[in-house]
């Protein structure tokens, strides 16, 4: 029913940090890492089940994972076992064997042939090499089960995670005061809860299961190596200290330029959003190069933010293939020299080079990950700061009151937007029920501050604000909103048909409550010439209706909510002469009964009002009806007497 009146932002440029980033200054660390990714991680508690039962697949993946290489080494030493056991004489046991090979000084084959389980003149055991290699097929396969339940599940909880995230912004959204969306660009808030939850959903979409699997690869491989050889094993984790040195430095090079990725991206969706929004007058004042500018400053600042975030980043995967083939020809080498010293066998080795790999694999991919990592933390750090802004006063219980009548009053009102600038002093006001009262004065003197103080979009300062002589302050804000309707100067319209829009605010209206509204706001007779009637789609920015007529729906919206209090901020501003004199006289019947608010420029519109307060700097100056005030000659009839001497000039 009821719309925030909004002031004007921030000054143009921004806060100076804003400023200094759009001029390329340097990128800011990341306030809180460790903290930021707690939290994150935090995100999935309430999903722990299901989080269980991924850390409970991946585990098991991950065994039969490992599990695999032994027994592709196994059957290797069949078949070696084979091809050796072939070359020997039949009839000669293994030990005559290695016996005869020792006479010859051949010790290094007698080591190797006593390190298998070779058969002289027996050639491969295929019954048992197909066993092996049957039991290595069924693991894989079970494997490959394991970690698609895993994905699948981890997808569930990412994704309820997220949902939970996006609902938690929603509502904190609606927690915050209007003053935060006064000191925050619209696209940036749009870019924090948009942008940055699809990137905390990507990445943990990507980096949780996947780092969960490969941190259980690490210590599975590494103790399945070890068993086989120690030494081999000492070797392959020579390169785990030079791994983590290089991950750390390059990650405390790329985190600052992914909080500046992110916070780049929040200030180039607030230009496009406001220049998309403003795209007429951009054109008519003819600021299409300068906007242009400002999007390449934008958008020249994001390049060089993402260029240097995902360069330096992706300098990890390189370093760590490099650091894994050193890693692959140690093992190789080393290896090949215990299988002809007979201290393992040539599948051992083959198993432990394939673990090698497998020890390096995941290293890499946790390394190179980091970029993602960093990406979602600086993202998650941008939205729980926006769920930890300062919210509104909370609300009180509900208040028990009869049917509001309608008075209300102003005592001792006092107001600032900020701490030194006092805008509202002492200021007191009664209004009894069914009066209309018009508030005027130049630009800046407070008028619509005093609506958004009755409306509790701001609090006051000072004093206090009743209704029928409760404090509104006891109130809650949506028990207070909904005695009050408003119409706005600028007009809101969603994306839906007109009766829909008409009906927004109302709950449980039929059809022909909806007409009676649109009738009496002469909203009837221009949609009655429309080829649908009140099911005409309106898209979100009513570009398919004039000005006027938007303006003429929001007010048969507020005929419809049937409000106690009244609020009209240059309700008639878009309209024609004509169309104003009508709305004019319906405003009057609507008003009859009722306590109304008018805020006007165009002083004869309130003519007929019970009470006009003139306010300048924040004061109430002169306050009577219109004949009393012109009689007195101070500054209503000075306003007036120019308006009127306008007129008088555009007439000529």
């Amino acid at each position: 029913m009821t719309a925030p009146v909004r002031r004007p932002g921030p000054p143009p440029g921004g806060p100076p940090a804003a400023r200094m980033m759009m001029a390329g200054g340097p990128p800011e660390k990341l306030q809180d890492f460790k903290g930021s990714t707690r939290r994150l991680l935090g995100l999935l508690k309430p999903h722990r089940v299901t989080v269980g039962f991924v850390l409970l697949f991946g585990a098991a993946s991950v065994f039969l994972s490992v599990l695999g290489p032994y027994l592709l080494g196994k059957a290797t030493d069949v078949i070696f076992a084979g091809v050796l056991g072939r070359m020997l004489p039949a009839g000669v046991t293994k030990d005559e064997a290695i016996a005869g090979l020792r006479a010859r000084g051949e010790n290094n084959q007698a080591d190797m042939l006593a390190s298998v389980d070779a058969v002289p003149g027996q050639g491969v055991d295929f019954t048992r090499l197909a066993q092996i290699l049957a039991w290595v097929v069924l693991i894989y396969v079970f494997a490959w089960v394991f970690g698609v339940l895993q994905g699948r599940l981890t997808a569930k909880a990412v994704q309820s995670a997220v949902y939970d995230l996006r609902g938690q912004v929603e509502a904190k959204l609606a927690r915050l005061p209007l003053s935060y969306f006064d000191q925050q660009p619209r696209g940036e808030v749009l870019s924090r809860a948009t942008n940055d939850t699809d990137n905390i959903a990507q990445t943990l979409q990507q980096t949780f299961a996947q780092l969960v699997t490969s941190l259980l690869m690490i210590v599975g491989v590494l103790g399945v190596m070890f068993w086989i050889s120690p030494l081999l094993a000492l070797i392959a984790l020579v390169t785990v200290p030079v791994s983590i040195v290089l991950t750390t430095a390059i990650g405390k090079r790329s985190q600052p330029q992914f909080v500046a990725q992110w916070k780049t991206t929040g200030k180039l969706n607030g230009h496009i959003e406001e220049m998309f929004t403003g795209h007429s007058l951009v054109k008519i004042f003819g600021r299409r190069n300068e906007a242009a500018s400002v999007f390449d400053q934008h958008n020249e600042a994001l390049y060089h933010s993402s260029f240097r975030a995902q360069f330096i980043s992706g300098l990890i995967q390189p370093a760590m293939m490099f650091i894994s083939n050193v890693n692959y020809v140690l093992v190789a080498v080393v290896g090949g020299l215990r299988v002809a010293s007979g201290t393992l066998t040539l599948g051992e080795v083959q198993a432990f080079i394939q673990y090698s790999r497998q020890f390096s694999q995941p290293l890499t991919q946790v390394a190179s990950m980091a970029n993602l990592v960093q990406s979602g933390v600086a993202s998650a750090e941008r939205v729980f700061a926006l769920l930890d802004a300062a919210e509104q006063s909370p609300d009180p219980a509900p208040v028990r009151m009869p049917a509001v009548r309608g008075r209300i009053e102003f005592q001792n009102v006092s107001f600032r937007y900020t701490p030194d600038k006092p805008l509202i002093e002492n200021l007191s006001l009664s209004v009894e029920p069914g009066q209309t009262v018009a508030i005027v004065g130049p630009t800046g003197a407070g008028k619509t501050t005093l609506v958004n103080l009755l409306m509790r979009f701001y609090d006051v300062t000072g004093g206090r604000i009743t209704l029928d002589g409760v404090d509104i302050a006891t109130m809650p804000r949506e028990q207070l909103r909904e005695e009050i309707g408003m119409v706005l100067q600028d007009t809101w319209l969603f994306g839906g048909t007109i009766a829909e829009n008409l009906a927004y605010g109302s709950d449980g209206f039929e059809m022909p409550a909806i007409v009676r509204a649109a009738e009496a706001a002469h909203v009837d007779g221009f949609v009655r010439t429309l080829p649908d009637g009140y099911d005409t789609k309106i898209d979100e920015e009513g570009a398919n209706v004039s000005a006027g007529q938007k303006q003429l729906i929001t007010i048969a919206r507020a005929f419809l909510a049937e409000p106690s209090i009244l609020i009209l901020d240059e309700a008639t501003s878009s309209v024609d002469t004509r169309t104003e004199v009508l709305i004019q006289r319906a405003m009057g019947n609507l008003r009859t009964g009722r306590t109304s608010f008018v805020i006007a420029h165009r002083l004869s519109t309130i003519r007929d009002a019970d009470l006009i307060l003139v306010m300048e700097d924040g004061s109430i100056v002169e306050q009577g009806t219109h004949d009393s005030l012109i009689a007195a000659n101070g500054a209503y009839a000075r306003l007036y007497s120019a308006q009127f001497a306008q007129a008088v000039a555009e007439v000529d």
